[in-house]
């Protein structure tokens, strides 16, 4: 059976693609040798005192130059832009490093302690439970899926998959990208996250997550009150700068927070031999979840131990996707596993050797889907299996 290539979905679909093939012998075993990895080590899943001393690190990054900030120390123009910067390297530190994890469930094994790390995102200026619907319910089941990932829907002037409609400007994406990038985070705060909720409550994805959406207005509303308030009434109030030189400030460090977040994930699913499967029109993927992941995630730089630590382990996108419940202090150990049974059972395991080889493939997509004529969905898409 062959794939649909031109055809767009709606968030909609989210509810009807389904992964329908039977070869469940990769993931299972997987799944045995990890389990069996830590209880032979007499390890917890969750993080270590190395993630505590990084949580305790990520929230200085932020939170110390902001108390330096509002203290009067610093009534330089030039040091305020400066710990602006350092505190937008704080913020994607806590939503790489901290956030991540707890939102996945994998920080803790206690409940109330993931949720408290997770609102730590509300605290920062985004929305947690928008969060965990965007990046774990459609993001990670529909990993490069047209149309219900939303990581590669269509944004604006930029084309992440194959099977989005391709416009003129489109040719110029690899120069201009770049720039965009760094207005994730500030785009993200300010505008998405009202869309995005409303979006979901119209879908249906609220009521799946059993929640009530007067409750998640009310948490979204408050949380963004406060945080405008802390961020830019308090510094408006008791610093001798012009407002718009406050609002500068705020946005150098937004800038600096979403063009890192986006550096880093983009190479993960958006570069080269990663793929775009797309659903036949009954919604279905033929391929296993775990075996989907594989095809459309790359990993990069797993020997750079200070990118790892500062990325919170999203250089290892393959071991996060498979076991997102799993802190990823233990991302590296587990690679070696993951690599061995994936080989064993003739399935890919994608990686880039340095930051900069992901960077480059990363490039090649841009180019390649600016491209008209693009045979990016061709070549990339996988054959259907039987059943």
């Amino acid at each position: 059976m062959k794939y649909l290539f031109k055809k767009t979905l709606t968030a909609h679909m989210s509810q009807s693609v389904k992964f329908v093939s039977k070869q469940h012998d990769f993931f299972t075993t997987l799944n045995q040798r990890v389990n069996e990895y830590f209880k032979s080590s007499n390890i917890s899943r969750n993080a270590n005192f190395s993630m505590v001393l990084k949580t305790i690190v990520m929230f200085a990054l932020y939170f110390v130059p902001y108390a330096l900030i509002i203290s009067g120390l610093y009534y330089n123009l030039l040091g305020f832009y400066m710990l602006n910067v350092v505190m937008g390297i704080g913020l994607a530190g806590i939503g790489m490093s901290v956030m991540h994890d707890a939102n996945h469930g994998a920080y803790s094994n206690k409940p109330w302690l993931n949720d408290l790390l997770g609102y730590s995102l509300n605290l920062v200026g985004g929305n947690a439970f928008n969060w965990k619907v965007q990046h774990n319910v459609l993001h990670h089941t529909f990993t490069n899926i047209e149309g219900v990932d939303e990581d590669i829907t269509p944004r604006g002037v930029l084309r992440f998959s194959p099977h989005t409609a391709w416009k003129p400007f489109h040719r110029f994406q690899f120069i201009y990208a770049w720039f965009f990038y760094g207005l994730l985070s500030f785009v993200w705060i300010v505008f998405k996250d009202y869309g995005r909720l409303a979006r979901y409550d119209k879908d249906g994805l609220v009521k799946k997550q059993r929640t009530n959406i007067w409750k998640e207005w009310s948490i979204l509303i408050a949380s963004k009150v406060f945080y405008y308030a802390y961020m830019i009434g308090i510094p408006m109030l008791v610093l001798p700068f012009t407002w718009w030189q406050i609002l500068l400030g705020f946005f150098t460090m937004h800038y600096v927070a979403g063009f890192i977040l986006a550096v880093i994930f983009q190479p993960a699913h958006v570069v080269d031999g990663t793929e775009y499967p797309l659903p036949d029109e009954g919604g279905n993927i033929y391929n296993t979840w775990a075996i989907h992941q594989l095809h459309t995630t790359t990993n990069f730089a797993q020997n750079n131990r200070i990118l790892s630590w500062y990325v919170g382990g999203l250089n290892y996108q393959v071991e996060h996707h498979l076991f997102s419940n799993v802190c990823h202090v233990h991302y590296k150990k587990l690679s070696a596993i993951v690599k061995q049974t994936a080989e064993e059972f003739g399935h890919p395991y994608k990686t880039k050797k340095r930051f900069r080889d992901a960077m480059k493939g990363h490039l090649i997509i841009l180019k390649e889907l600016g491209k008209k004529d693009s045979q990016l969905g061709q070549q990339l898409q996988p054959q259907a299996v039987k059943v």
